[in-house]
This record gives C-alpha cells, sequence and structure tokens, in this order.
C-alpha cells in the first residue's frame, strides 16, 4: 500500500470562484500541516442538465471540455510546485451532492463561502450551506481575499 493512501484526505471543492482559490489555497496549507493529501473536487453537469433545449451534444465533447477547465483552473491557482499531493477529481453531478459524498471519511471537507451561483450578495451559497449543514466531517468555508 502507497504511503499516501493512509494520509489524512482534505476535500475541498473547486468551481473557478475567487473564493473556491482560496479554499484550494487554504487545503493545500492545511495538508503540509498534517501530512495529509488534496482531493480537488469539481462537479459538472451537462448543458442538458438545465434544460438548455440546443441540438443534441456530445456528451464526451462536454467531458472533454469541462476536464481541460478543471486542469487549466487547478495549474492557474497551484502552478506546477505543490507541497502536497493533489488528487484532481471531477464529478458529473449536482455539487453538493459530489462534495458530500467525495468528503465521507475525509479528515476536512473545504469550500469557497461563495461559488458562481446567482446570488452575488447572499453571505454563503446554497453548496457550502448545504455542505455545513450535511457533510459527516468538520468543514471550512473560506472567503476570497
Amino acid at each position: 500500500m502507497d504511503a499516501n493512501e493512509s494520509a489524512p484526505r482534505v476535500v475541498v471543492g473547486v468551481d473557478g470562484s475567487p473564493s473556491s482559490h482560496a479554499a484550494l489555497r487554504w487545503a493545500i496549507r492545511h495538508a503540509t500541516l498534517i501530512g495529509g493529501v488534496v482531493e480537488a473536487v469539481g462537479a459538472w453537469e451537462p448543458p442538458s442538465h438545465f434544460g438548455w433545449s440546443a441540438p443534441v451534444v456530445d456528451m464526451a465533447l462536454d467531458r472533454d471540455v469541462a476536464d481541460r477547465k478543471f486542469a487549466d483552473e487547478l495549474h492557474a491557482v497551484l502552478g506546477t510546485d505543490r507541497p502536497v499531493e493533489v488528487r484532481p477529481s471531477l464529478v458529473m453531478g449536482d455539487a453538493s451532492d459530489v462534495l458530500l459524498d467525495a468528503s465521507q471519511g475525509a479528515e476536512v471537507l473545504v469550500v469557497g463561502s461563495q461559488g458562481h451561483g446567482g446570488f452575488t450578495r447572499a453571505l454563503l451559497g446554497s453548496v457550502s450551506t448545504r455542505c455545513a449543514q450535511h457533510a459527516t466531517c468538520p468543514v471550512v468555508i473560506v472567503r476570497a481575499q
């Protein structure tokens, strides 16, 4: 078994928002302190999920675009200098469901205070609120700086 298989897991939600960038940086610092690994988790939903009435599109193409965007996002925030192991995971589904599932058995779940939702004046986003209410591990909510 790999030594990092038993390392504490720090799960962090990544959605491209400024607060998720701050959450990712916080997760890296915390994992460094506790000798853990970071699981950077993103969620994506195809346009058809939102009732988009466009011509049928190739789901594989949508997934490829989402994968590229997610990888670019991680690289933009972290670069190549990563003091701890970062395990990227992009999952199709509702963001709060994906994060709650990923955080099962984790040391901590880290989320940004506001994502790309439409209510920019809200103190907390719907995903961070739901995670704080339903996670089975501690939740850290990080604001953008």
